[in-house]
């Protein structure tokens, strides 16, 4: 089947991200009002795409973002070259005092019946700064580029960011790449300068762009503005609810051709049933569920759509490029961090049936 996407070949990168990079401090299991020491995961929505999508999945990937030059940010630079990804980054100096900072994001990861918690410090964030004329969006496309994503974190920093977006998004269309775009609503963020409306407005300016939505039913109504169907779903496995919200999103939007999500139940922190649907070009297509022992939550979703883009830039089928994801996202969650420690071959045996035995 015809996934709709004219998808490029023989481009110099394969993949690039527009976004904020942070640092996020964990404690582990220790809630943080009472936590002694953490470790440090370099992450950002966007980012973790084009990570995971190098490290894992083998492909020529690049992110677009804010750097500073003090230690933390030296700290996520070797992160990004360590991911292989190529980087693209407006420079900011620090001030010694109060920035320009690289975000901070506070998470335990909770255990049992007591959820992880997750809060912000991104006072004076390099990231939200950026905005449109900053970056030579020629220079990164010139040599080809096949996807182009970015994603709703980002576009809630600032009222400079959603418009960066934008203006990417068209340079990308006009040099042929695929767009995808994340709606990742953080209400959290988007309460600081506006809440849903303001989410809705600026949202909807971008996606007028975009070919490859991500992003559950809540995400659907709260980041695009579109009511829900009267019906609620029997359980989060349930995609009727998303499905039915399809036909919505493409009236308003006819450009798109394929809208994905992951579904998850959650029965303890530490175990979920975990799924994945998808609209591709008039057609649905399921994954099948399993059961997680969750170690490390954060950045399952954008394992997610790292095996799910990967499956659609290699040509594999709808069926296959959902089973990816699903199976790359699972597999995220079993490791510390916000990025991938799986290699392609891990995702293919587990999409295809692998266990959980030893292996010799």
């Amino acid at each position: 089947m015809d996934s709709g996407l004219k998808i490029k070949s023989n481009c110099s990168l394969d993949f690039v991200s527009l976004g904020a990079l942070v640092h996020r401090l964990d404690p582990g299991i220790i809630p943080f009002r009472k936590s002694t020491e953490c470790k440090i995961h370099v992450s950002g929505g966007e980012f973790n795409v084009a990570a995971n999508l190098s490290d894992c999945f083998r492909m020529n990937t690049g992110v677009v973002s804010a750097i500073v030059n003090y230690p933390i940010g030296d700290l996520i630079f070797e992160r990004v070259r360590a991911m292989g990804v190529k980087p693209f980054f407006k420079t900011f100096k620090h001030n010694g005092v109060n920035g320009p900072n690289m975000a901070t994001v506070y998470s335990d990861r909770g255990l049992g019946l007591r959820p992880p918690v997750v809060f912000y410090n991104r006072s004076n964030e390099a990231a939200a700064l950026l905005k449109p004329g900053d970056v030579n969006w020629k220079e990164i496309f010139g040599d080809g580029v096949r996807w182009f994503h970015s994603g709703g974190i980002f576009a809630s920093l600032s009222e400079t960011t959603g418009e960066l977006i934008i203006e990417a998004m068209k340079a990308a269309k006009d040099a042929g790449a695929v767009t995808s775009f994340d709606l990742n609503f953080r209400a959290k963020l988007w309460n600081i300068w506006g809440g849903e409306k303001k989410a809705a407005e600026v949202i909807d300016r971008i996606v007028q762009h975009v070919d490859v939505l991500v992003g559950n039913e809540e995400d659907l109504q709260k980041g695009l503005g579109i009511p829900g169907p009267e019906v609620a779903a029997k359980s989060k496995l349930d995609p009727s609810t998303f499905f039915g919200m399809i036909d919505k999103v493409v009236a308003k939007y006819p450009q798109i051709k394929i809208v994905a999500t992951t579904l998850r139940e959650v029965h303890s922190t530490n175990r979920h049933s975990w799924s994945a649907v998808a609209w591709i070009n008039g057609k649905t297509f399921s994954a099948p569920t399993c059961e997680l022992d969750v170690y490390d939550r954060v950045g399952g979703g954008d394992g997610f759509a790292a095996g799910f883009i990967y499956g659609l830039l290699s040509n594999e089928t709808p069926e296959t490029a959902v089973k990816l994801g699903w199976a790359h996202g699972a597999l995220l969650t079993t490791f510390p961090g916000d990025t991938t420690m799986a290699t392609v071959e891990d995702v293919k045996s587990f999409a295809e049936g692998g266990s959980a035995r030893i292996q010799r």
